[in-house]
């Protein structure tokens, strides 16, 4: 399976993998919301998921928490209950198709015959950007996102390495990089002026949410004096200085397209 629902194989059991979204509760999406008011099974992120949201499963759903297993005990775990006939949400925070392990997931359940279901959910560059009502893709000064993360342990392939990244200046959102601050401050002041606005985001959503602009220069020292090192996401945009004085074309009286036409 593509994480798409089954129609081939309507015998055979089938697994909801389930973004939760930043945190907030109402930041689910409705099918997600859905789903995990109908599960049997919740096998969750505790460490990173708010526990309101694991709340709204039944009364009677079994609860696993996540933290603590390895990948491979929550398959064993997963596929178990999925060949009981239960009805199992795997849910992760943020989207599934980010930092979520989901390729192993999803490989791992089609090889026990299992089928995959994909919920995305909002991810945490959104929420932040939307928290901070600003947009990230500026006419004129910077139209492409990033999403990526330092090396780390887990590392990077060379082609993606943050110096090229860092080359392009665009809407660079960071994940799982708060514990390598310092080096990534480093390497991004080799291509953005040490005054381009960083957006510092922790557990952005939730009730202890701390959300702060700084310049890029002071990212690092920010970083440790709020002792970051998880549930932080970095935004370095030049469009988080814009001064909202450039508009978008597509919705300029002077632009036609398909519904409306240009002023003459």
């Amino acid at each position: 399976m593509n994480g798409a629902p089954s129609s081939g194989h309507p015998s055979r059991p089938c697994v909801q993998i389930v973004g939760a979204g930043p945190g907030a509760p109402d930041l689910l999406t409705l099918r997600a919301a859905r789903l995990i008011e109908a599960a049997e099974v919740l096998l969750w992120t505790d460490s990173l998921i708010n526990p309101q949201i694991a709340a709204l499963a039944p009364a009677a759903c079994e609860r696993i928490r996540t933290s603590s297993l390895t990948l491979e005990e929550v398959l064993a775990l997963t596929v178990e209950r999925a060949r009981a006939g239960l009805r199992v949400v795997r849910l992760h925070d943020g989207d599934p198709c980010l930092y979520g392990a989901l390729a192993e997931q999803i490989c791992g359940l089609a090889d026990a015959a299992i089928d995959v279901e994909v919920v995305p959910g909002l991810s945490a560059y959104q929420a932040t950007a939307a928290a901070l009502g600003q947009e990230l893709t500026i006419p004129g000064l910077v139209q492409t996102i990033v999403l990526s993360r330092a090396g780390g342990r887990t590392g990077v392939p060379e082609a993606e390495a943050l110096a090229r990244l860092a080359a392009l200046r665009a809407s660079l959102c960071l994940y799982l990089s708060a514990r390598h601050v310092e080096e990534v401050q480093q390497e991004l002041l080799r291509h953005y002026p040490a005054d381009t606005p960083v957006a510092i985001g922790y557990r952005v959503s939730w009730p202890d949410q701390w959300l702060t602009v700084v310049p890029l220069e002071a990212m690092a020292s920010t970083s440790r004096e709020r002792d970051l090192i998880r549930t932080t996401l970095y935004i370095v945009s030049p469009a988080l200085a814009a001064a909202g004085t450039t508009r978008s074309r597509l919705y300029s009286a002077s632009h036609s397209h398909l519904f409306r036409g240009g002023a003459v």
